[in-house]
């Protein structure tokens, strides 16, 4: 590993060329903070998708390009003297300071779900910070990592389950409200599929588990099963659509044994 003051250097390097790319290159003198937000949605994403395949090559080059973006925000703001590296730097350590009155302060805290609830307090009393314990999440989140933010932020003031078990009479529940409305003609089908999502969402969370994660992964495993499925019919001259729901079975079974051996 690198010595801070190679660290720095790197750093320093950086800040250099993306001062020389706003200059000199034709693409990047152009760019302005509309045009780049998308870009860096899709950097984020793709930095996520690494760290679920625990690809850590991949995962140093995804974060280069994140923080690619952030020195392009550091500069195009240093153009109009609204901000730069510095001020981004130093407002985030005043804040870490801030939210962290356990390491830089008096306070106590044990451990991380205690830091979980300083957190919320802390943020509440933060100048310009939230005003309500919901104020801070942002509404272009996906709707499942927005459930899972809402639920864990009301948790860290105390509105939770006594015993995570609890929660699986309140799953059952909204499966029972949810085959009620199907069977009664299906107004409100939708809401109540997105209260049992939000109650199973609630299960994840108690459990320690990220939802978002999880069904990525399964997303992958779905798709890996499935090509096999789709290569194999290929290789035996057949097409999909002419298959049996049986035939394609038995080369999912297949796909999950070949899975299963390649892990081993």
């Amino acid at each position: 590993m690198h010595t801070r003051e190679e660290q720095l250097q790197a750093f320093d390097r950086l800040l250099t060329i993306m001062d020389e790319l706003r200059e000199k290159c034709p693409w990047d003198k152009k760019q302005t903070f509309e045009s780049l937000r998308q870009n860096t949605v899709e950097e984020a994403n793709e930095l996520a998708a690494a760290i679920i395949r625990k690809d850590m090559d991949e995962i140093c080059k995804e974060i280069g390009d994140v923080l690619l973006h952030v020195v392009f925000y550091a500069k195009m703001g240093s153009e109009t003297d609204s901000f730069d590296m510095a001020d981004i730097c130093n407002r985030l350590c005043d804040k870490l300071i801030f939210r962290h009155p356990h390491v830089y302060g008096e306070v106590a805290a044990q451990n991380a779900e205690e830091v979980s609830h300083l957190w919320e307090q802390v943020k509440l009393k933060e100048k310009g910070g939230n005003k309500t314990v919901l104020g801070g999440i942002p509404d272009s989140l996906p709707s499942l990592i927005k459930a899972y933010r809402i639920q864990d932020k009301v948790a860290n003031v105390g509105f939770d389950w006594e015993k995570k078990e609890d929660v699986w009479d309140k799953v059952k529940e909204e499966i029972g409200e949810f085959e009620a409305e199907m069977r009664e003609g299906g107004q409100r089908m939708t809401e109540e599929f997105g209260d049992l999502l939000f109650s199973l969402i609630n299960v994840a969370r108690l459990y320690k588990i990220k939802p978002d994660n999880a069904l990525e992964m399964t997303n992958g495993k779905f798709t890996r099963r499935f090509n096999y499925i789709e290569q194999q019919a290929t290789q035996q001259g057949l097409r999909l659509q002419d298959m049996t729901i049986d035939e394609m079975e038995n080369l999912w079974q297949e796909a999950k044994q070949h899975e299963k051996g390649t892990n081993e």
